[in-house]
């Protein structure tokens, strides 16, 4: 079994629970961390020392309170962490249900489970935890296992969740052209947004923007 936990979690009441099932599992070295930064810290630390952690459980959304702070989610963490140490087992423990961020984390941080928060969330993460030190499967809450067969959003970058995002809010597309030189995010011009934008209403099959927008929400994609 794991040796060394590492959790992120800002609820007490959450990781007094995390702490019983980890000790039920025979883990008795577990850490804790309220805070991003102090996570990616703590693991930079027993790299250092000579003494990486095992596992890293991570909420994805967290409190803001009077601490200025440069990691504000867990995907932020976990990108970082991952970048450290290629080789933690990470498992995401999250209310989130949205299904593009969901698949993001496995395709693209390469997370090793994902337990959406419930009532029978306890068991899953035991299962989990158990799954990922014994194989090499990913294991996710079966009321989300379709979102890993859903195929709609496999071709949607970050520019364009951007882009979508944007439209969400009202703003035009000639101040998404300037916002996107100002922040040096390309394609920028206004002839090539034009074109990302048609290109998603053919994609998503959407009538206009607004309907776009409504898509891209359903999927979880903004």
């Amino acid at each position: 079994m794991f040796q060394k936990v590492l959790i992120a979690e800002d609820v007490d009441s959450i990781n007094i629970a995390l702490n019983q099932i980890l000790r039920e599992l025979g883990i008795t070295h577990i850490d804790h961390v309220k805070y991003c930064d102090d996570a990616l810290f703590r693991v930079k630390k027993a790299l250092a020392d000579n003494e990486p952690y095992d596992l890293f459980i991570s909420d994805l959304s967290f409190e803001t309170d009077f601490r200025e702070v440069q990691i504000k989610t867990g995907d932020e963490a976990i990108a970082r962490i991952k970048a450290l140490q290629p080789n933690i087992q990470v498992i995401v423990y999250s209310i989130e249900d949205k299904k593009f961020r969901i698949k993001s984390l496995f395709e693209n941080n390469h997370i090793n489970a994902y337990i959406h928060k419930g009532r029978r969330s306890i068991d899953q993460l035991k299962t989990a935890i158990q799954q990922v030190f014994t194989t090499t499967d990913i294991y996710i809450s079966p009321e989300l296992e379709y979102i890993l067969k859903d195929k709609k959003t496999r071709e949607i970058d970050e520019v364009d969740i951007l882009l979508i995002e944007q439209l969400s809010k009202g703003i035009s597309q000639d101040e998404i052209e300037t916002q996107f030189k100002a922040q040096g995010i390309t394609p920028n011009s206004r002839s090539a947004i034009e074109k990302r934008i048609s290109k998603l209403k053919d994609y998503f099959k959407a009538s206009n923007s607004i309907h776009l927008i409504a898509i891209a929400k359903d999927l979880g994609i903004i």
